[in-house]
């Protein structure tokens, strides 16, 4: 927009127009309305959610409670942890002494656990990756846990 003003200015100067064109320029540029800021580039870029986890104190009844509402059904079941099928999804269940979220989980494209481990670091994050395993997490600005995948990351026990 600066180059249009400058341009209209120096017209006016030269007396190309008059002080009313100039100023009816000016209201014409202002009127017109400004794109949005280009968003900054991001570090990963997220394909969708791959999985939400849950902390339960009961995992029958709450496996038994999504599967009656919601109709989900069990990809896997143990004492402890119940991964249940949601579309493409799935929503895990682990047994803890509280209920709360454990982690929410989001597919990023070209998933490298090392090459994620090392520019979560980088950025400041802190990322942890739990010795033997492909998964990497990282806690938001809130301290909610965060975890990267694949797109094709599913349950495992």
């Amino acid at each position: 927009m600066e180059p249009a003003i400058s341009k209209m200015v120096q017209s006016y100067e030269r007396g190309k127009i008059s002080r009313r064109q100039l100023v009816s320029g000016l209201a014409m540029l202002a009127a017109v309305p400004r794109s949005a800021p280009a968003a900054p580039a991001s570090t990963f870029k997220g394909l969708g959610f791959n999985h939400l986890a849950l902390d339960v104190t009961d995992i029958a009844r709450s496996r038994d409670f999504y599967m009656k509402h919601l109709g989900m059904n069990v990809l896997r079941e143990s004492a402890n942890a119940c991964f249940l099928g949601l579309g493409p999804h799935f929503l895990a269940l682990f047994r803890r002494p509280k209920a709360e979220m454990d982690h929410f989980c989001i597919a990023i494209e070209n998933y490298d656990v090392a090459a994620v481990t090392a520019e979560l670091k980088r950025q400041g994050l802190n990322p942890d990756q739990p010795s033997g395993t492909s998964r990497v997490y990282f806690r938001d600005p809130d301290g909610l846990m965060v975890q990267l995948s694949s797109a094709t990351h599913g349950p495992s026990m």
